[in-house]
């Protein structure tokens, strides 16, 4: 093969070739399109829906913040709500899992072992 650019590659087409795969001969066969003639829309028409002036919230109200940059107090609120919501939760899912429920099980043994060395301390203390 020679790379001069005056001669043509027999190889590529005459035309783009199409992104298509071409069909098998078990695929089934997919009917033409025609356009729809004049006078008959194929969808139908949909008057739109009227917008109120009420339907957006007020800025300063969507934001959290007052025309001052401050937060509002509901925001500040929700925002501790939604924090400490997430906390619990994730404190009870990491008790329910199996991770959680070894470290809880670990836990009560160190705490069980302390309450015996000290117990042992006292009574050693007491004898002597």
């Amino acid at each position: 093969m020679t790379t001069d650019p005056s001669s043509p590659d027999p190889d590529a087409p005459d035309a783009p070739v199409p992104d298509v795969t071409p069909a098998e001969p078990g695929s089934p066969s997919v009917p033409d399109v025609t356009p729809a003639e004049p006078g008959s829309p194929s969808v139908p028409d949909v008057p739109p829906s009227p917008v109120g002036p009420d339907v957006t919230p007020a800025e300063g109200a969507a934001a959290g913040y007052t025309s001052a940059g401050v937060p509002t107090f509901d925001s500040v609120r929700e925002k501790i709500e939604r924090r400490a919501g997430t906390a619990i939760g994730a404190e009870e899912l990491a008790r329910e899992s199996a991770a959680g429920r070894t470290l809880e099980e670990q836990f009560d043994e160190r705490r069980r072992a302390a309450a015996d060395k000290l117990t042992e301390i006292r009574r050693s203390l007491a004898e002597g």
